[in-house]
């Protein structure tokens, strides 16, 4: 299948949206469209189609599609997002990917789950046990993806949003990330620390193509001489809301046929 990722225009409120673990600074709004429109020019630039999710005005934090989801094969599991003011967000992006053919089920109360808290590597899923997802959430998430072969688990979370604030994958599995934010290392098999903050969060374009923030060189470097292709954005905006690269699209590489 072609590529095919999730994206949603920010609010006009988004310099409302949450913030847990660090303290608030102004956002600029404008410059913040700047960078959104070019994080989709670089999707696009490396061989990725996109569809807008319908605008949530009211939502401030919900340009972060990626928390209204987690998507595994043939199956899109809805969010329960654990910020009450977030919940709202999911109805149009489960319409946006039931388009594509995807059988949808959703995370119910007293479960909690934000789709940053979801790392996928293979058929092994990490899941964030923190702030926005629990112990319900994560049992109904192994329920709906263990018999689709999936391995789910849990990561403990104290230091950090989500999970992907701390840590994501190489295209080999490796996991990277920024060991202050990381609970427990020796949940992952393979661990590299990286450098920077923003290093650690790494969205794939292809086997060999990372899309990175452009406020960790060092990490951009280190990830070259792996033997990368990194392509760098300007976030700045999404990060002062702890957001990262991920946060920004829902990737699907396995859709099927649309019905």
């Amino acid at each position: 299948m072609s590529k095919l990722a999730l994206v949603r225009r920010p609010s006009p409120r988004l310099a409302e949206g949450l913030v847990t673990h660090i303290d608030r600074t102004p956002i600029d709004p404008g410059l913040a469209e700047q960078q959104w429109h070019s994080y989709v020019q670089a999707l696009h630039a490396n061989g990725w189609a996109t569809t807008e999710v319908a605008p949530a005005p009211d939502c401030p934090d919900s340009a972060f599609v990626e928390d209204t989801m987690v998507v595994f094969r043939g199956l899109a599991v809805l969010a329960r997002p654990g910020a009450d003011e977030r919940k709202p967000e999911v109805e149009a992006a489960a319409a946006a990917v039931q388009q594509f053919g995807y059988r949808t089920v959703a995370i119910e109360a007293p479960g909690t789950l934000d789709g940053g808290d979801v790392l996928k590597v293979g058929d092994t899923i990490y899941v964030g046990n923190g702030g926005r997802t629990n112990l319900e959430g994560i049992a109904q998430l192994a329920a709906a993806l263990e018999p689709l072969g999936a391995t789910v688990v849990t990561v403990p979370l104290t230091k950090v949003l989500h999970l992907k604030s701390a840590v994501t994958a190489l295209p080999d599995g490796t996991i990277i990330g920024w060991e202050p934010a990381v609970d427990d290392v020796s949940l992952f098999p393979t661990f590299v620390a990286m450098p920077e903050e923003s290093g650690s969060h790494v969205v794939l374009l292809d086997e060999r193509t990372l899309l990175l923030s452009a406020d960790c060189p060092q990490s951009a470097a280190l990830l070259r001489d792996r033997g990368y292709d990194v392509i760098t954005v300007d976030i700045g905006e999404y990060i002062k809301l702890e957001g990262c690269v991920t946060c920004l699209s829902v990737r699907l590489r396995e859709a099927p046929h649309a019905p």
